[in-house]
Order: structure tokens, then sequence, then C-alpha cells
């Protein structure tokens, strides 16, 4: 994830800052001597670095911080506040228009993954905040781009305005705006061709564009692995189109992040939307506050809580949780619940989001994921009566089922192992719920639980 090394960093460093009782102009100064080396090993560009600094020390001295007696409080929140200030506080929502189609352009260099992007963002508009949407595929220039928007549109149930390769883009955009108006779509999403590089013809035809059906929004899509190449370009797209707005795809991978710590503050457009993900639902609204919290380590539990309750129904959690608290909870209901935290995103993505939540490797992160594929498979082996009663699973019937799965009897020992603690958890639930004094031992998973997802 983007961002991964500078959390680290920042985490060490603001923990040096708890540590003291008092804060003087000389701790300071090698805190934020820290905060500069960590910024700029995060690719971030020397002059936002620069100021970044100044600020957080202008700020310090207005607080008299080194007049305060447990200093470190202030500080963590003047760091924050210049991260959110940095990430473009309080102009990154997206503008919709009130009795009219909002009308969005996409715009980039080739292989940025705009088509991609319009997918996801169709599934955003449609799937989170309830419009009716429209794609129009306005790449002539690639057979293939207008073939995958139209697969993308089918898959998300998004209808798709295309008129082939022979038709000029200017032409296909402003059938797609009068479709848009005749049948009262709410969103309007334009794909446009890119380039390898800016020339002049691309910009000439994006502003015809423009002229033709004057979109509410002109959204840029920007690789987050480009680092600050991403500058460059963003900044010759605002200059001849006037954008409002950046798409930052790939900030779930290993770039460094120093490309949305610094396009704000250096080319004035927000970022607002961030792909995280492979799949049509990896694309998220940006909000700066969250992602500084995240980037200081302190989670995100909204974002977690908006997740939650995308994918569970409230009524049917309660009957689940009324389950487990009377120990019914079957291998059935493990897999079901697995399958909900697999539809939220990647087990990893969900663990960062939980404040004070230990880094977990890349290693963990995959055993962890491949460990609920096996559970499935076991699971899906076994028969209605043997998920709702595996005290029945003796060796003949362990036996059939690894064949069936193509695991081994010891797999299938360490899954019932795990479901046995979880009920034992259950069942110290339940002691608390019905005498209210802590159980012997806690409420904590039992001994051995820890090794494993489960």
């Amino acid at each position: 994830m983007a961002f991964e090394s500078l959390t680290e960093k920042f985490q060490r460093i603001l923990k040096k800052v708890r540590g003291q009782s008092r804060l003087t102009e000389s701790n300071m100064d090698d805190m934020l001597r820290e905060v500069r080396v960590a910024l700029l090993e995060a690719d971030v560009n020397f002059k936002v670095v620069k100021t970044f600094i100044e600020h957080i020390k202008e700020k310090a001295l207005g607080a008299e911080v080194y007049t305060k007696l447990n200093p470190s409080q202030m500080v963590v929140k003047i760091v924050h506040d210049e991260l959110v200030e940095l990430l473009g506080s309080g102009d990154s929502e997206l503008k919709f228009e009130a009795h009219k189609p909002t009308i969005i352009m996409l715009v980039g260099l080739q292989g940025t993954g705009k088509t991609t992007s319009a997918g996801k963002l169709a599934y955003l508009m449609k799937n989170k905040m309830n419009k009716k949407v429209l794609l129009a595929a306005g790449d002539v220039y690639r057979p293939a781009a207008i073939d995958q928007l139209e697969q993308l549109g089918k898959s998300i149930n998004v209808p798709v305005l295309a008129m082939g390769t022979d038709v000029s883009p200017v032409e296909i955009a402003k059938k797609a705006k009068e479709k848009a108006y005749n049948e009262h779509f709410d969103v309007l999403i334009i794909d446009t061709a890119g380039r390898l590089s800016i020339d002049e013809p691309l910009m000439k035809e994006l502003n015809n564009i423009t002229d033709a059906v004057s979109p509410t929004e002109t959204l840029l899509l920007v690789d987050a692995m480009s680092g600050q190449d991403a500058i460059n370009v963003a900044n010759a797209f605002h200059e001849a189109l006037s954008l409002t707005g950046i798409i930052m795809s790939k900030l779930d991978g290993d770039a460094r992040g120093g490309s949305a710590l610094s396009i704000k503050h250096l080319t004035g457009i927000p970022i607002k939307f961030a792909g995280v993900g492979e799949k049509v639902s990896d694309l998220d609204v940006f909000h700066p506050d969250r992602m500084a919290d995240r980037i200081l380590g302190m989670g995100d539990v909204v974002t977690l809580a908006e997740k939650v309750q995308e994918e569970i129904d409230e009524k049917e959690a309660a009957k689940e949780a009324a389950k487990m608290m009377d120990g019914k909870f079957t291998l059935d209901d493990l897999v079901k619940n697995m399958k909900r935290i697999q539809k939220m995103g990647s087990l990893g993505g969900l663990l960062k989001l939980i404040p004070g939540m230990p880094t977990i490797t890349d290693e963990q992160k995959e055993k962890g994921e491949k460990e609920m594929v096996v559970i499935e498979a076991i699971v899906n082996s076994m028969t209605p009566y043997e998920r709702a009663h595996p005290e029945v699973l003796k060796n003949s019937r362990k036996v059939r089922i690894a064949k069936g799965c193509g695991k081994t009897n010891a797999d299938i020992n360490r899954l019932l192992k795990k479901y046995e603690q979880m009920q034992e958890m259950m069942k110290r639930m339940q002691q608390y719920k019905k005498t209210g004094r802590m159980p012997p031992g806690g409420m904590g998973l039992p001994p051995g639980m820890g090794g494993g997802m489960f």
C-alpha cells in the first residue's frame, strides 16, 4: 500500500515525541529533521516538504507548544492538520448538477487505466451514490477500448453509448449528452482517448469535446506509480483544459505516495477519487482527513464502518450475533462471514483501517488470504449435516472430505480445532452475558488461536 513506509516512519517519529515530557526548540528541530527525511524518501516534492516543515514550525510556535506540559498531542494535531491541508482539505468533493445530467469527462495519458476507471466510477456512482449512469465510449482510436467499456458496462449493468471507430469523439460526446438529457440520466461519464505523450492534436480534440458538451467535471487519471512525473502531466493537462479533479490510481500498490502528497500543493488540483485495487468496486471517494489518519497510523474507522454497512445487512448481522451468543455458530456461518470480509476488500487493506492494529507483513497477509481459501474448500466438501454437526466427523468422513477438496486430514483437523476454539470463546462470552463477571482467563482468544486467521 502507498504510504506504508511513510506511516511506519511517522509512527516512530511521533512515538519519540510522545516520550518527551517537555518539548524544546532543540528536540522539535530533531523531530522536524526526521519528518523532512521521511517525506523526501517517500518521493514528496522538495518544495512541498520545505513548506510543510515551515508551517508545522510556525503553528507550533503560535500554539505555544513549547510551554505545554504534555506537548505531544498538540504536535500530532498540527502534523495531522498540515497533512490534510497538503492532501486537499475542503475541495475534494465531486460537484453534481441539480436539474440536469452531471457530465464527467475522463482524460489522461495512454496506459493509465482510463477505461477501467470509467467503469469503476460508474459502479461507484450507481451502487454507492444511487445515480442513474450512462457511459460513453469516446476512445475511437483503440477498438479494444470500446469493447472493454462495453464489457465493463454489461458487468455492472450500466448502459454504454458506443458508435464504433468511424465517428468523431466530439459527435459521440454530443450524442451521449443528448441521450443523457432525453432519458433522464443523473450522470454521463465520457471515456476519452489518450496518447503516449501530451501532444497538440490530443489537447485540441479534448478542447473540442469540452466546447461541445461543457462537462461539469474534467477528471485527470494519474498513476501513483509515476511519481513526480504525475505533477508535470497534471500541469500540462490543467493548462489546456482547466481540470477540476484527479483520480489517483494504484494507491494500493507499492508506490511511495509522494505524488499524492505533492500534487494538490503544486498544481492546485484536488484528488477526488483513489483507485485501491483491480476489482470494479475498488475506487473510493478521496477524503484528505481520512488519508491523513492512515498516514499517521491512526486507522480509518469511518471508511471501515462504511465498507461494513455496504456489505452487511443489519438485520442479518443481528441474527448472526444472536446465533453466536447462543453457541449455534456453524461451519456454514463461518464461511458466510469470511465471504463478507472478502467482499469488503483485501485483508491487509481492512486491517490498516483499524486504529492501533500492528503492521502485518505481506507474507502474513498472503498466509491469511490462503487460509481463508483452504477453509472454504474444506467446508464446501462437507455435507450440510456435517457442516451443522462437525462432531460427527470421524476418520472415514475426513478421508472423503480431504479427497473432495484436495487437502489433507491434517488441514481438516486444524480447521476443526480452530472451530472448537471459537465455540469455547462463545461460551465465555455467554457466561459474561449471564453473570456480568469476566470468566477465568478473560474473553481473549484461547491459547494457540493467534497463529492463524481464526
